[in-house]
């Protein structure tokens, strides 16, 4: 069964190219690029070994920027490496969550229709093809095209395509490969062999089937550099190639930058009032389902079943529109009856059967759990479009105001002790300085006999202070007059004065 499939493409600003793929109005995957990325999977590096760990089976590989690349020693083809020894390598994970970029030397070259494999032997057939009749037609032709010293894997796209197409884009992949080795023989390492298509090229490469209607770009540039690629590769009809002048922007117009805004929270609301909790951490994804607002119609099993199922298909889609991989660990609501359970695992593996990352569905387990592992192919959005807190260090948590102020009190009642000021200026961090004003500072002017004022501090860490000045009470009242004059912004809490002061 096909789907109504859009790709639209946000390609007008340089510093970030954008491409979304909406099914049935819905978004389900987005690719985001920035210019300033470093060390992207499938690009080709003539790199430089830094260092060699054999406890770690592991090298550590220099490509010329950013951080050094991880390689196993499994992946070198047997060759005993040594500092400085230069090797030649493809990404195949890029650098995430402070981990460097993992490389192989087992390069490949994919194509529209297949994948050149450089000193590779084989010649395989994509298992998203079904049918044993094309694969057994796709093998047969992939030993006739297969260059001396190459291998070929001919990839999903391929289903229905002859050998002719086929052969060129072999052709097409080698003269690609002789420059690689040209460039590799003649520059200095480390340094960039090769870099695969830019973005909207490489998914229109991978996500460029019958399903899709029509491709949406906002640059005129790039509508007139995709047309023939499209045109050339897509067989029977031909998606619309719509370039958009609109005065709203691309991704608001479709309500793309809405969906975005909720793309990365960790709750997540179903249309029955269900919802869902996302927890990513360094080793696995935890999902669970609750039931919400959802209180069903028939009966409690019922309920329980229908929000588990509608949860298995927003959840399969959040994997792939996230590109969370790796181990998912889900907690859905517990079901007794075992044809219900087995309902789920059905809709599970229905629902992750259009995703292009491989993804395997383990039945329930004696805690009611679901085990999926799914491919980690790319960065996910979550590392690409955040960053760790610097408020609570990544945490996810940070002190209340209470536990800061009392360490505020602390301070203050040191810096008492070793002088003789009258008053004292801090600076902290507005909230924090907010609620000491309102809830503590009379008291604490009262407790230590000092007129205190505090300094609200806008990129101050959340949990600091610091001690800005202390000295007479006039000393105070012209460096807070001073700080005003200099900065308008400039906002300091202060009491009337305590009697007897």
């Amino acid at each position: 069964m096909t789907c109504d499939r859009k790709i639209i493409a946000n390609t007008l600003d340089n510093e970030e190219v954008r491409v979304a793929i909406v099914e049935r109005g819905r978004l389900y995957d987005l690719f985001i690029e920035r210019m300033w990325e470093r060390q992207r999977a499938g690009e080709i590096y003539k790199a430089r070994v830094d260092s060699v760990l054999p406890g770690m089976n592991s090298a550590f590989l220099n490509l010329g920027d950013g951080r050094n690349a991880f390689l196993y020693l499994d992946d070198a083809k047997g060759k005993k490496l040594k500092p400085n020894d230069e090797v030649i390598v493809q990404v195949m994970k890029t650098a995430r969550k402070g981990k460097g970029a993992r490389v192989t030397t087992r390069l490949s070259l994919p194509g529209r229709y297949l994948v050149l494999v450089p000193a590779g032997k084989e010649s395989g057939v994509s298992k998203r093809i079904e049918s044993e009749e094309e694969r057994h037609r796709l093998r047969h032709l992939a030993r006739e095209i297969r260059p001396e010293g190459c291998g070929v894997i001919i990839r999903t796209a391929a289903e229905g395509i002859d050998g002719e197409d086929l052969a060129q884009d072999v052709g097409e992949l080698l003269e690609l490969w002789r420059e690689v080795e040209h460039n590799a023989s003649v520059q200095p390492s480390p340094c960039l062999l090769y870099r695969d298509l830019g973005l909207l090229g490489r998914v229109l490469r991978d996500e460029l089937t019958e399903d899709v209607s029509e491709i949406v770009v906002d640059s005129e540039e790039e509508l007139e550099r995709i047309r023939p690629f499209v045109e050339r590769f897509c067989r029977g009809r031909v998606p619309e190639i719509d370039l958009y002048r609109g005065h709203v922007p691309l991704f608001d117009f479709y309500g793309i930058e809405k969906e975005l805004e909720t793309i990365l929270d960790r709750k997540l609301w179903l249309e029955s009032g269900a919802y869902l909790i996302i927890d990513q951490t360094e080793a696995l994804t935890v999902i669970d389902v609750n039931t919400g607002k959802f209180v069903g119609r028939t009966n409690l099993r019922d309920t329980v079943l229908r929000t588990n199922l509608e949860a298995a298909d927003e959840i399969a889609r959040q994997l792939r529109l996230r590109a969370i991989g790796g181990i998912v660990v889900i907690d859905f609501i517990d079901m007794d009856h075992e044809e219900d359970r087995q309902l789920l695992i059905d809709r599970l593996n229905e629902a992750f059967h259009g995703d292009r990352y491989k993804a395997r569905v383990f039945s329930v387990t004696q805690l009611g759990l679901v085990e999926i592992t799914r491919k980690r192919a790319r960065l996910d959005l979550r590392a690409a479009l955040t960053r760790g807190c610097p408020f609570c260090a990544g945490t996810g948590w940070v002190l209340k105001e209470e536990t800061v102020a009392v360490s505020v009190k602390r301070f203050l009642r040191k810096v008492s002790l070793s002088s003789k000021s009258e008053a004292i200026l801090m600076e902290l961090y507005p909230d924090v300085a907010r609620h000491i004003a309102s809830t503590y500072l009379p008291a604490w002017e009262e407790e230590l006999n000092r007129r205190l004022f505090l300094r609200e501090i806008d990129d101050f860490p959340w949990s600091k202070y610091r001690l800005d000045s202390q000295g007479s009470l006039a000393q105070i009242e012209r460096r807070v007059a001073a700080l005003k004059d200099k900065e308008a912004t400039v906002v300091v809490h202060r009491t009337a004065e305590p009697e007897g002061l």
